[in-house]
């Protein structure tokens, strides 16, 4: 097993220059063009019982640009384990995967964050008259676009590789096998679509 960084760039070597100046400490207009049209980012946290790499999803700009050191992200309505929020209060180290449909560049932007629940930057990302929970507030330390190998290896947009839904168990079918065999997977699933729309916001 490799166990020190010599071992790993004696097999990797150095990286480019231009991986190295694609690193920034603020978010320049092309990276905020990135956010802007992001439809959703993946957080990463750390905390003492883990870490935890929950996604967050809305319609493109949902994540609100303070400035270029600062991003406002929108908590809404989910299953209450709040593992990254409870990550964030304890360690605010927080990293960030902007991922935007068709594109094979991704932006990573990696900082520390707060949890702020003041009423009026709650009610300032309301939807249909619902104020967000809370609201995340992150400062950029580094930021950088990820370039599309990752993406074009997996194919990832292609739709003609996309899985029918029936290719995999339901979520109704998860939480039987979760609960041995004592759930109702059936009407889990039935009510699972008129239960997502009426609880988005």
């Amino acid at each position: 097993m490799l166990n020190s960084i010599e071992a790993l760039e004696a097999i990797y070597g150095l990286p480019h220059d231009r991986a190295v100046r694609k690193q920034i400490p603020f978010l320049n207009e092309d990276y905020q063009a990135m956010v802007r049209a992001s439809p959703l980012v993946i957080i990463s946290s750390v905390g003492p019982d883990g870490m935890d790499g929950s996604p967050r999803g809305d319609t493109p700009g949902f994540v609100r640009i303070i400035d270029e050191r600062t991003l406002a992200i929108p908590d809404r309505p989910g299953n209450n384990r709040i593992d990254t929020l409870r990550n964030v209060v304890l360690d605010s180290r927080v990293s960030l995967l902007f991922i935007i449909p068709g594109i094979g560049e991704t932006l990573r932007v990696n900082g520390t964050a707060q949890i702020s629940a003041e009423p009026a930057l709650l009610e300032s990302f309301a939807v249909n008259g619902k104020p967000a929970r809370t609201v995340m507030l992150v400062t950029v330390q580094a930021a950088y676009f990820h370039c599309s190998k990752a993406i074009v290896r997996s194919d990832l947009w292609n739709p003609h590789k996309h899985l029918e839904r029936s290719a995999l168990p339901t979520a109704g079918a998860f939480h039987k096998r979760l609960n041995d065999g004592q759930f109702d997977a059936e009407t889990y699933d039935r009510e699972a679509p008129a239960r997502v729309r009426d609880s988005l916001y």
